[in-house]
């Protein structure tokens, strides 16, 4: 009898303390707070050609908040340079407007703009790229709204003049399991996506027809320096095309291109190698 009393006298409890909260109060507590305004990313990376040119960066942002839906007004933001940049205004760039306005048409979504400059900037930069980090400050249009406490840092990177994209002679070395396998000689393309970025036409020692898929390889020229990331075949098989470490490059007098890259299977075993010298046509 006393057991059934004592949970009697807790369930009663129980019911009593549960009683004293509004669920609705809670819910309602929800919808409370405030709307922020700020750039979307909390990381760029920005890739110039360092030309003396100046590019119009633009950045993504927004406001975001419990009670967007029911906002009315257009929303102007201001932003600036926080002390945490390593970027130089006036060497490394320039706000030439640092308000925005986010409409309520589109959805409150926009962009910050600043100028990147290059003038006097010899690429490659002998210590790292510097950083712009940028804050929204203060916004108009709507209380509701206030300026997003998140940055966004921007990476400025200067690259080097880049025009690889052609016609080559490839005159290919191909070792499997530290033995020689074959030399051959043949006709490759290299097409341009990007700044410093290349397709090439041909990969290994297959043909296009007996791989299909995306032809060929991606390379990166930055100031000389040939790197090739890893991917896979084609982009579809599981072997993995990975150049060697600092072993590619172009020379600064004939133009000439040398790779060094394997192909490899599974993934970070030596497999095939390729020593790899492009002449172009």
């Amino acid at each position: 009898m006393k057991k059934i009393k004592y949970i009697l006298i807790f369930m009663m409890s129980f019911a009593f303390l549960t009683s004293c909260f509004d669920d609705e109060t809670g819910l309602e507590l929800n919808d409370e707070g405030n709307n922020v305004a700020g750039f979307t990313n909390t990381t760029e990376n920005v890739s110039k050609i360092s030309s003396g040119e100046e590019y119009q960066i633009e950045l993504q942002m927004k406001v975001s908040g419990p009670t967007i839906l029911d906002l009315t007004s257009d929303i102007t933001v201001s932003y600036a340079a926080t002390d945490a940049s390593t970027a130089i205004e006036g060497v490394h760039y320039r706000i030439d407007n640092p308000t925005t306005t986010l409409t309520k048409a589109n959805n409150y979504l926009g962009y910050g703009s600043i100028v990147m400059l290059t003038e006097g900037i010899d690429a490659p930069l002998d210590g790292p790229s510097p950083i712009l980090v940028l804050q929204a400050t203060t916004t108009s249009g709507d209380g509701t709204v206030v300026a997003s406490g998140k940055p966004v840092s921007v990476t400025l990177n200067y690259a080097c003049d880049s025009n690889l994209d052609g016609t080559y002679t490839e005159t290919q070395e191909y070792w499997r399991a530290g033995a020689f396998v074959s030399s051959t000689t043949r006709t490759v393309t290299f097409t341009k996506t990007g700044v410093g970025e290349y397709r090439t036409s041909e990969v290994g020692h297959w043909s296009q027809a007996s791989l299909g898929y995306t032809p060929g390889f991606t390379f990166y020229d930055v100031c000389g320096a040939i790197t090739i990331p890893g991917q896979n075949l084609v982009d579809t098989y599981g072997n993995w095309v990975v150049g060697v470490a600092g072993a590619s490059s172009v020379d600064d007098i004939t133009g000439d291109i040398y790779m060094e890259y394997e192909i490899e299977y599974p993934e970070g075993t030596d497999d095939r190698v390729y020593y790899v010298t492009y002449v172009k046509q």
